[in-house]
């Protein structure tokens, strides 16, 4: 075999090589990079954020210690809580719309599974940021914000389930128990897929903003949960979402 052949035969097995890292690589990275970008967007804390520029305070120090939109509001921010409230749900509904992207040459099963997972990882990032040491808010917003931009029937119906809550009850952390129970129903109607993936996610995050609510069902079984717009029940103004 001249030098020339071995020389050729030698890059074909490097090309072979490569060309079979890329096949198992590459899997793995509208995943992994989703998930990272997802995660890092639903940390950035704007709630604390806001008041820390605009009021020089910190919103950890406030009512519930929450950093979320209600805790803002009833700070005496209320457009900075209207404006936490949009930007928890665009910085999750943004995540999910990068991962339907990055993933963009997956197939559409696939794609929507990396979408549902980086759903998970925004509101995730929320709920335990790493800019605040892992401690953050409920998820409410951002769960709406992946809602929305996973299946957007099924956010319309968690937030019409939301307000009807509210506006019987005046409980902003009983409309988003309910609202975020129902997710749910919604979602596996609206939604055909059935991998693991979507069951997990549509599942997991409903679930997590539930838990996250601990503090807010006690008082509601116990009648000491303040309504909104009211003052402060026996020290119950904690009843932030």
């Amino acid at each position: 075999m001249t030098t020339g052949a071995v020389q050729s035969r030698g890059a074909g097995l490097g090309r072979l090589k490569i060309e079979r890292y890329k096949v198992r690589a590459s899997p793995m990275n509208p995943w992994i990079i989703s998930i990272s970008v997802a995660y890092l967007l639903g940390s950035i804390p704007f709630g604390y954020l806001l008041v820390r520029v605009f009021r020089k305070q910190d919103i950890r120090e406030q009512g519930s210690g929450n950093i979320g939109a209600t805790n803002v509001a009833r700070s005496g921010a209320k457009g900075l809580g209207v404006a936490t409230l949009l930007l928890d749900l665009g910085k999750a509904y943004l995540a999910v719309m990068l991962a339907l992207h990055i993933a963009a040459g997956a197939g559409s099963s696939a794609r929507y599974d990396i979408a549902v997972a980086a759903a998970v990882a925004a509101v995730v990032g929320h709920v335990f940021p790493v800019w605040l040491g892992f401690r953050g808010g409920k998820g409410v917003a951002s769960a709406l914000g992946v809602f929305l931009a996973l299946t957007w029937p099924s956010g319309v119906g968690i937030l019409l389930v939301f307000l009807v809550v509210f506006w019987l009850t005046r409980y902003v952390s009983l409309a988003s128990i309910a609202g975020a129970a129902s997710f749910p129903l919604f979602g596996f109607y609206f939604v055909p897929q059935r991998t693991p993936m979507v069951f997990f996610g549509f599942l997991f995050i409903p679930l997590l903003v539930i838990v996250k609510h601990h503090e807010n069902i006690r008082r509601l079984l116990g009648g000491t949960e303040s309504r909104f717009g009211s003052g402060s029940k026996s020290g119950a103004g904690k009843a932030q979402a």
